[in-house]
Formats: structure tokens, sequence, C-alpha cells
């Protein structure tokens, strides 16, 4: 949980943060509680270089903050986090993984259609502010 405030300041650096509620050390804190292997994360040398957080609900597989070190893109990094979330979710015994990508956010597009994912223009995402 040591690591928790460096994911934060890193996300505020390699994310995308538009049209998002604010991370909090409180957010990311009840979610590591909750589901500790969540968030998965990408180190080199003591230093994040990439994250994502592989939600699972027990019915739904979800994927968030995919992240990248901006110097470190197109390396690899968030083809192996992607990966790794993808893993959990089979082992979990998921059989479907949605990813939230703001349709904005065209520099992240390549990478999910990359791994196959493809946007799904039947659905919207209904939001509420609590």
């Amino acid at each position: 949980m040591g690591e928790l405030p460096a994911v934060l300041t890193f996300w505020r650096e390699a994310a995308e943060n538009d049209s998002r509620p604010p991370d909090t050390p409180a957010a990311l804190a009840a979610i590591h509680q909750r589901d500790p292997e969540a968030l998965i994360l990408a180190v080199e040398d003591h230093t994040i270089v990439g994250t994502v957080i592989a939600g699972w609900d027990g019915w739904r597989c979800h994927l968030y903050r995919l992240a990248v070190d901006p110097s470190r893109r197109r390396a690899g990094i968030g083809r192996a986090l992607i990966a790794a979330a993808e893993q959990r979710f089979r082992d979990l015994g998921g059989s479907r993984a949605d990813a939230m990508v703001l349709d904005d956010n065209a520099a992240a597009h390549g990478i999910w259609a990359a791994n196959g994912y493809h946007q799904q223009p039947e659905w919207s995402r209904w939001v509420k502010k609590l």
C-alpha cells in the first residue's frame, strides 16, 4: 500500500484526466483494500512506468486507468499490462472485458484496437455523480 501515493502522482503525469472525477488517496485505498490485485503496476528500477486497474465484480471484467509513462510509450508496456489484466480475468472466470476509454482520447484508441478491443456503438455509458 506504500506505492499508492506514487500511483496518484504517476496518474497526474501519465493518465488522461479529462471528464472524470479526480483520483483521491481515499478512493485508491478503497479499491486496494477491497481487491488488492486489481491494481496492476509496471515498475522499472523502482519507478512506476505503467498502470491498469483490472476490476472484477464477480460478473463483469472492467479495465480502467491504463496509463504508460509518456517517455516509455510504444515499448510494449501497455500491451503487457493489458495481457496481465486479461489473464487475471481468465483466472477469475471472466468471459468478456470492457475498457473505459474516452471518445476524445484518440491516443488511447490505438492500443486498445491493437489488443483486439473495439468500440461498441450500441452502448452508452450513463453516469451520475454521487
